[in-house]
């Protein structure tokens, strides 16, 4: 601290002031104490002259402030406006997030990227800034712009930036995901030895198709153009590479181009990749009993040949996953909380293809059907009397249990359509409860194999997270490159998240833990510090613990806050 010498035509007055420096290293001053004019402090401390107690006084704060920087003493006038246009609250939240897309190489991957086409802008302030703005307020590239403008850091350049990028990033797309997969080896492990592959679709916010941009069924229900992803996911839950397409090519076509390039890029030969029944045509299952590869499939009962079917269907020859003795089906049906898993399996080879057909029965699962369609039949009997609501949308529409009849019983034509319950419907449908099928060309163990099908749950819950949390879609850019430059940066916020989701242990939902990183704001001070303005909760807690640094300190002190932006950005 200094004292500042103000001198007028009358008088002469001092004050205390200190140089301080904001986050971004802006230095300015501010005024510590007003002590008065020369007159003034004569008369409190006579026989001094005035400006050598002041530079006394400067000196016994300074070291107090020395001795004490524990203690923060914040002075507000309460007569004294609020400057103008000054941002004064900050999220940091975000630095989590930032850790470990630092941690994943991103940065020195746009490094080299920005060195080889020799563009102005700053490639990795604007990819990091994507992928915190898709997670903690998903938008349009514009608005996310705008709402980066919130964080600590803030953003640089313009927002035609953003745009510019995109197209980069799509030459580039390829390259990214293979060394952000290496790259996260270093940080979790991941076991890809086990890939699930799906497909699911996103809707654009306009209405003429072209290029990737197809108008076609889509699982919204959206009338507008909409296009198609394929995505890769590891053992480990984490997503591993993805691709677009246009809507009107069949999804089945997608899975060898992606797999080849990921056995070339990611340098894995040894894998089994696991899909749903819709995405597993037979070329895809010849493809992957080739080299070291295996398939598991999930396979419908109902569209098995019929001697196969019979054989699935049939009580006897059942057994546990913990005893080889057969059993009938029928010696259970009185077992109250029945929660094991019964199997049957055999070889079946069709043309140049051997597979083994793996089908279980589940108690639990039977009567989770059967509440199902209970609850879809009563829906079917309230549209009855609405013969206008008659008609059906989809497969599992509840109206597939209506029969509308009309004719009378004794042959003649009815004034009106006789509706009633199908009663040959429901029976039909309750023959599979319980049941369900598996194809694969591994001899591993049925309860492994069971396991592994099960987990295919993870990359539908990948899906929701990117359309419902991440907001991935409407998509709102036209040009193809920057579509798929746009699911670049989806992927990577999801692998964020993910990696971020392992980290916690998979203790908290999706929705908390992102509500809580945006809700994680630091208010400003003059030249002291930021204060939390977010709730200190367990969450908070195991973030600061598992990344090394705190922010919720009753102040958080420049100095401390510098050092935090440094342990941010630190590679693995």
């Amino acid at each position: 601290m200094r004292i500042k010498k103000s001198v007028s035509k009358h008088s002469i007055s001092y004050s205390i002031i200190e140089n301080v420096r904001d986050i971004n290293g802006t230095s300015t001053t501010r005024v510590v104490e007003a002590l008065g004019n020369e007159q003034e402090i004569r008369d409190k401390h006579p026989g001094i002259e005035p400006e050598e107690w002041a530079r006394q006084y400067a000196k016994k704060l300074t070291n107090e402030k020395k001795s004490q920087q524990k203690l923060s003493i914040i002075k507000f006038n309460t007569e004294k406006l609020i400057e103008s246009d000054e941002q004064r609250t900050f999220n940091v939240g975000y630095l989590f997030l930032q850790s470990l897309y630092y941690q994943l190489g991103l940065s020195k991957i746009t490094q080299d990227i920005q060195s080889k086409y020799k563009f102005e802008y700053d490639l990795n302030e604007v990819l990091s800034k994507l992928i915190y703005m898709r997670i903690l307020h998903p938008n349009s590239k514009r608005s996310s712009f705008e709402q980066a403008k919130q964080l600590l850091e803030g953003i640089h350049g313009e927002p035609h930036h953003m745009y510019r990028a995109l197209d980069i990033l799509k030459k580039e797309s390829d390259a990214i995901q293979s060394a952000v997969y290496r790259n996260s080896q270093k940080i979790v492990t991941r076991h890809e030895k086990i890939l699930y592959y799906d497909c699911t679709n996103f809707y654009f916010e306009m209405e003429q198709e072209g290029g990737l941009k197809q108008c076609g069924v889509s699982k919204e229900h959206h009338p507008n153009p909409i296009v198609q992803m394929g995505l890769f996911m590891d053992g480990s839950g984490l997503p591993l590479a993805f691709s677009t397409f246009p809507r009107n090519e069949n999804e089945q076509t997608s899975l060898n181009p992606l797999e080849k390039k990921i056995l070339k890029d990611f340098e894995l030969s040894e894998i089994v990749v696991c899909t749903d029944a819709g995405l597993s045509s037979k070329n895809n299952r010849l493809y992957n009993t080739l080299g070291s590869r295996g398939f598991i499939t999930t396979q419908s009962i109902k569209k098995l040949k019929k001697h196969l079917k019979a054989w699935a269907l049939d009580p006897s020859g059942w057994r546990t996953t913990t005893s080889s003795q057969p059993i009938h089906l029928g010696e259970i049906e009185d077992m109250p909380n029945n929660t094991e898993t019964y199997y049957k399996e055999r070889w079946i080879k069709e043309n140049d293809l051997e597979q083994r057909l793996l089908v279980t029965f589940s108690p639990k699962y039977k009567s989770y059907q059967e509440t199902i369609r209970k609850r879809q039949i009563e829906c079917a009997l309230k549209k009855v009397d609405k013969p206008s609501t008659l008609k059906k949308k989809c497969a599992n529409d509840p109206l597939r249990f209506i029969k509308v009849s009309h004719a009378t019983t004794d042959g003649d034509i009815a004034e009106k359509g006789q509706i009633t319950l199908d009663g040959s419907v429901i029976e039909k449908e309750a023959q599979y409860d319980g049941f369900y099928g598996i194809c694969t060309n591994l001899t591993s163990d049925p309860s492994e194999l069971i396991r592994v099908n099960h987990q295919r749950w993870e990359i539908e819950e990948s899906f929701r997270i990117m359309k419902t949390e991440l907001k991935s879609c409407p998509v709102y850019v036209r040009n193809d490159d920057r579509i798929e430059a746009h699911f670049l940066t989806c992927f990577l916020s999801l692998l964020i998240y993910r990696l971020l989701e392992q980290k916690l242990d998979h203790k908290f939902s999706c929705q908390k833990t992102i509500k809580t990183l945006k809700e994680m704001n630091v208010m400003k001070t003059s030249g002291d510090g930021y204060i939390p303005l977010y709730e200190h909760t367990h969450l908070t807690d195991q973030l600061h613990e598992i990344f090394g640094f705190r922010t919720d300190f009753e102040i958080n002190t420049i100095k401390h806050m510098k050092n935090i932006l440094k342990l941010s950005k630190k590679a693995k």
